[in-house]
């Protein structure tokens, strides 16, 4: 939503500024956009791995979608992880297997619905509680781990909103190369009429102002934005990674989310009375 009105916005504040002194004919410019536009695709496509070109169409469209990592998120996540670690801690480790090998049949993955949409996030903490079941508990070795595999995901999440913010730098450069291609044309309309002259000037410049737009006005904030989620997805691992070490390390299941609440984003961040709250209402 907050991608759809701000598009709304950058459109109607140019053309809002534009209208009541122009036309909007002029600025209509297929073969422009063709040139800019599929210029910049296509270095697009030269410098991006195919998957991160996917991907990055993929997460473009679903800016349009609320950001999932919101205080709900976080305390369904946490009520899961005390859910697991007190299952555990009551019935030993070897409890939880079942859970861990077929999270899509379990009782405690369902009873968190928009945690065990995202196979990734099941994935992430399956693999380790499978470690932890196996006997790997030596905290310092499984936190490096985590911080390997955080670190490989997090660069992952972000290349398509770099590569992204990449086309927005290319862009102006495009609109400019629309734009002497434009006064190259004008040149052979010397011998015509100063209004046909400047019709062609016009649409000239027409290629600088859609590059400029497109790059500052759609493409940039989108790779931002792409980035921007990225790093709320990394936030919401690394709390997961919080509960987890602090499970590891001995402490009671309760004290554990609590540590894992604190790693939480300030501004999505549950007090200690909201989530006191949530995990008496699901126990």
């Amino acid at each position: 939503m907050k991608a759809i009105v701000g598009t709304i916005i950058v459109i109607g504040c140019v053309l809002g500024g534009y209208l009541p002194h122009g036309s909007i004919g002029i600025l209509i410019q297929p073969l422009e956009l063709v040139i800019i536009c599929g210029g910049a695709f296509g270095a697009y496509v030269i410098a991006t791995p195919g998957w991160a070109i996917k991907q990055g169409f993929s997460k473009a469209v679903g800016l349009a979608k609320p950001n999932p990592y919101n205080k709900e998120m976080y305390l369904e996540l946490l009520g899961l992880m005390f859910k697991i670690f007190n299952k555990a801690r009551r019935e030993g480790l070897m409890a939880i297997e079942a859970d861990v090998e077929d999270p899509h049949s379990s009782e405690l993955f369902n009873s968190a619905p928009k945690v065990a949409a995202d196979h990734h996030v099941v994935d992430f903490i399956c693999d380790y509680l499978r470690l932890m079941i196996s006997g790997a508990s030596n905290p310092y070795q499984l936190e490096d781990l985590m911080i390997l595999e955080l670190d490989l995901h997090h660069h992952e999440a972000a290349l398509p909103g770099y590569a992204i913010g990449e086309v927005a730098q290319a862009l102006p450069a495009f609109g400019i190369v629309a734009a002497v291609m434009g006064i190259i044309i004008t040149m052979g309309y010397l011998d015509a009429g100063p209004m046909e002259i400047a019709h062609h000037m016009s649409v000239a410049l027409v290629g600088t102002f859609l590059g400029i737009l497109a790059a500052y006005g759609f493409v940039a904030p989108i790779g931002n934005d792409i980035v921007n989620r990225a790093n709320d997805e990394g936030h919401f691992y690394g709390v997961i990674k919080t509960c987890l070490m602090a499970n590891l390390n001995g402490y009671a299941p309760q004290v554990a989310v609590e540590f894992g609440r604190k790693a939480v984003p300030h501004v999505e961040r549950p007090s200690f009375q909201e989530l006191d709250e949530y995990l008496q209402s699901i126990k």
